[in-house]
């Protein structure tokens, strides 16, 4: 037994023992003994955020870059509240996160004391555990159990509340160990059927995502699909899982998606869908797939046991991690002469052709071409850079037009979350500092969280800034022009002079209107970012009239149906 020690330190002596290393938080009175105990374990960095939805879409992020759990801290109350949104997030994106919430002294629970809140009621559809500790002496007990049901399985969040008066009292008590993430694997029967169900088809197709793929894993999936001369495709916003630059890789599957990639999945007389959730965005609004039973044979292996079967009942369910089951396939025995072989050219032919400039573009070029822009992004970055991007139409451009190299490298809310970007940009470059790091955002998207550019500046993030601003909520305004054509409300906006706003924080700004100007300014935003290691910012004035790469305002209007305002 360790000698007496106070509930905050020894919740702090846990955190060190679970492997943590990172700490994201707004400070409140709920929680001072903790950040009281931090002071005396340097080996816990502490990143203070300017609203606690940054700390969890931060905590999230670190989660998806490291596949270890984040951590995060937040008072009761307003706090526990503004960081809920990032619990969805990592719930939707199943990461492992674990939030400790500040609570009113337990004296006083019960009573609407001030800033109380029950924090079971207000987590308890967002978490896969949430708990209140009682008892100093219990504080090991439940932080061990906090990580251990964070990381196994299919990973997700979970809080744990704490009382004031708990942090505070002085307890002996041993500590517990490191948690140990579990994880299922393939059985050898349900292998040999995968291999004699795809041994069969015709016209088979990947569809990979969701949380879990270490670069090993990735690795292994490459060789499977190689040797059998597989299309891959990758899942809502996991376009990282596999390399887009390799030839077996045929396109995103997402809002936006190719029309010729949603043929061949409805077309197809076997789906392989590894990890990817299958969730609304993956499936087209659950067209490309029929539920509950597929057109198509469906083999589905995913982390959750409650995943499979939740939505499409699956021909062969497989309750896997995706480590354990990529190094079962790349251990199988090719399919010898597979009958799809001559179709993979053409896939991936359709996915080149995609990649062109669109049509928009040709017939009507703005002053600003977002594709040349990307593709002059493209050419800028490293091959590892990690991008994040929040929710709007500008992300349709980056994920059409941008290739995933690497894991790791994407950061994006599959739960459409607008203010995710900015902080999931800080918090990669926090605890990747050697790597380039793109935050891409739109107007109203950057302007959620933007102040956590004050939280760049402070732990001297050099993250690159991009802007789209076009001056309207985008996305909503294009479901507005579908079905209201001409009769606009509530998706204007009035926008400050980002370029400067980034320079009023401490980094720098800069301002594009035209094609040209975008090299140039993107050459001196990545020069300032390594000299002075502080943000750079660069505004994009877009062309409003231009809602995605497939969409002008006026064309949403003809094909609504004539005379704006009918």
């Amino acid at each position: 037994m360790t000698d007496s020690r106070t509930g905050a330190r020894i919740l702090v002596e846990q955190l060190l023992l679970q492997g943590v290393n990172h700490l994201f938080c707004v400070p409140g009175e709920s929680y001072l003994g903790v950040l009281d105990a931090l002071i005396d374990n340097p080996g816990l960095r502490l990143i203070v955020n300017r609203h606690e939805s940054g700390s969890t879409f931060m905590a999230g992020a670190y989660a998806r870059l490291t596949g270890q759990p984040g951590v995060a801290f937040v008072t009761r109350g307003p706090g526990a509240c503004n960081a809920a949104i990032g619990i969805h997030s990592a719930l939707q994106d199943s990461l492992p996160l674990v939030l400790f919430v500040g609570q009113s002294p337990t004296a006083f629970l019960e009573r609407e004391a001030f800033q109380e809140i029950d924090c079971r009621r207000l987590f308890g559809a967002l978490t896969k555990w949430v708990a209140q500790i009682d008892r100093a002496d219990r504080i090991p007990e439940f932080v061990a159990r906090a990580f251990q049901t964070a990381a196994s399985g299919r990973p997700g969040p979970v809080v744990l509340c704490l009382p004031e008066d708990v942090l505070e009292q002085a307890v002996t008590v041993a500590d517990a160990r490191c948690h140990q993430a579990v994880q299922a694997a393939p059985s050898d029967t349900q292998i040999a059927s995968l291999r004699r169900m795809l041994g069969k088809a015709q016209r088979p197709i990947v569809i990979v995502g969701g949380s879990g793929w270490s670069a090993a894993a990735s690795e292994n999936l490459r060789g499977f699909a190689e040797a059998n001369l597989l299309p891959v495709a990758c899942a809502f916003r996991f376009q990282d899982a596999f390399d887009n630059r390799h030839p077996n890789y045929v396109g995103d599957i997402g809002l936006g998606i190719n029309p010729q990639l949603a043929e061949r999945i409805r077309s197809a007389d076997l789906v392989l869908a590894l990890g990817a959730r299958l969730g609304e965005a993956t499936t087209g609004s659950y067209t490309l797939l029929r539920a509950p039973v597929p057109q198509q044979t469906l083999i589905h292996a995913h982390a959750g046991l409650e995943e499979l079967g939740r939505v499409f009942q699956a021909d062969l369910m497989i309750n896997t991690g995706m480590p354990q089951l990529a190094a079962r396939l790349a251990m199988m025995t090719p399919i010898e002469e597979p009958a799809w072989a001559n179709t993979l050219g053409q896939a991936r032919a359709e996915y080149a052709a995609w990649q062109q400039r669109p049509a928009v573009l040709v017939h009507q070029a703005p002053k600003l071409d977002v594709w040349q822009l990307l593709l002059d992004l493209r050419a800028a970055l490293p091959k590892d850079a990690i991008i994040s991007n929040g929710a709007g139409n500008f992300a349709a451009w980056l994920h059409r037009f941008f290739p995933y190299v690497a894991p790791a490298t994407q950061l994006a809310p599959t739960s459409g979350s607008m203010g995710y970007a900015v902080p999931a940009a800080i918090a990669a470059k926090i605890s990747a500092p050697d790597k380039t790091v793109a935050c891409i955002s739109g107007d109203g998207d950057f302007l959620m969280t933007g102040q956590e550019l004050a939280t760049a500046c402070q732990y001297n993030a050099g993250v690159l800034f991009i802007v789209f601003n076009n001056g309207m909520f985008g996305t909503i305004r294009m479901h507005q022009e579908q079905h209201y054509p001409g009769r606009v409300i509530g998706t204007t906006l009035t926008n400050p002079d980002f370029a400067q706003l980034a320079r009023a924080y401490g980094g720098a700004g800069y301002r594009v209107t035209q094609t040209a100007e975008f090299p140039v300014a993107l050459s001196e935003a990545l020069a300032s970012i390594r000299n002075r290691r502080l943000p750079a910012l660069i505004e994009l004035v877009c062309d409003p009239q231009l809602l995605s790469p497939t969409a002008r305002i006026d064309d949403l209007r003809s094909l609504a149906g004539g005379a704006p305002g009918r």
